[in-house]
Formats: structure tokens, sequence, C-alpha cells
């Protein structure tokens, strides 16, 4: 096949275009999408603050040296993984505050980033598990009992405390997500859903 063949094929082939967002609809999304980084923006800097606040305040408890070793790694070592997830919502944050959302794929695409996020976003809070856990363990070794208890009776306790943290951790995230973030999306999806009817 020649050049010129390739050309007028290429010339008669029906290239649709990425159907625009008219500015009342773009009016609409940028409402929620800004709701959303205003609450990014509130959740990332009181974090920022208080993890190094939290890492110096430690050595300020008339604590044992084992005990305050025991928690400023825990502390450091969530302040790492806090790092890690935040990096993942800065990258969407930064894509909520592009100017070139005015296309309905790209509005696609960012419904995408939201739903891989929400899993971020549950993965963060999960990841905590065993730092709560670890936590439970430094609590029930560190403080000292007034009563004798039996080893069974220590470890229901031990178990029942895991049991109703890490639920309350999981329904918390939850909610946290939902009430924060989960409304705005839901808004709009919607609105993607009725861009689509049209």
């Amino acid at each position: 096949m020649d050049l010129d063949n390739l050309k007028s094929l290429w010339n008669k082939e029906d290239v649709s275009e990425t159907p625009e967002i008219s500015t009342e609809r773009q009016k609409e999304i940028h409402l929620p999408l800004e709701k959303i980084r205003k609450n990014m923006r509130n959740e990332f800097w009181p974090t920022a603050i208080l993890l190094p606040i939290i890492l110096i305040l430690i050595w300020f408890f008339q604590i044992p040296f084992r005990f305050k070793l025991y928690i400023e790694v825990l502390v450091a070592s969530m302040a790492l993984v806090t790092a890690f997830f935040f990096s993942k919502f800065f990258k969407l944050y930064k894509e909520i505050s592009n100017p070139t959302l005015g296309t309905f794929d790209s509005l696609k695409d960012l419904l995408h980033q939201f739903e891989l996020n929400k899993q971020y976003y549950l993965s963060f809070y999960l990841s905590f598990v065993p730092f709560f856990v670890c936590e439970i363990v430094i609590i029930t070794e560190s403080i000292p009992y007034t009563h004798q208890y039996t080893d069974g009776l220590l470890a229901l306790k031990f178990i029942l405390s895991i049991l109703f943290g890490l639920f309350a951790l999981y329904f918390f995230g939850l909610w946290w997500f939902k009430h924060f973030y989960g409304k705005y999306i839901d808004r709009i999806k919607r609105l993607v859903e009725e861009m689509k009817l049209q």
C-alpha cells in the first residue's frame, strides 16, 4: 500500500471528538471537587503537624526508657506509612486542581482516580492494624496490674480489646471517608450519569 492510499484511508476514518462538558456542568462539578480538595488540606495539615509533636512530647513523660523507645518506633513507623499514603493523596489533589477537566473522558478518568484513592484510603486505615496491636501489647506489658489476672482472663481481655479496636478502626475509617469524601464523589458520579443520558 502506498503512502497516498494510507492518507486517504486515514482521512476517511471517522474519528469522533471527545465530547466537551458545558460550562454549567463544569461549575456543578467544580463545587464538590473544591470540597474534596478542602477536606484533603484539612486532613493533611493537622496530621503533618501532630506526628512530629507527638514524637517530641513522648520524651517529656515520666515513663521507662524502654516504653518511650517502643512508642517512638511505633509513631515513627506510623509517620512513614502516613507519608506514603499522603503521597498518593497528593497526586489526586494535583489531579483535582487540573483545570483541563473540560472533557467527558477526563472526568471519567478522575472518577477512576477517586476509586483508586478510596482503596488507598481503606488500605491506609487497615495498615494501622499492626500498630494498634503493638500498642495494645505495649500497654498490656507496661501497665502494672493491681489485681492478679489468670493467663486465660488476661488473654481474653487482650483479644477483646483488639477485636473492639479493629472494628472501631474499620467503621471509623468507612465513616470518615464517606463523610469527608464519599458524598462528594457520589455527587460527581450522579452528574456524570446525567451527562451520559444527555
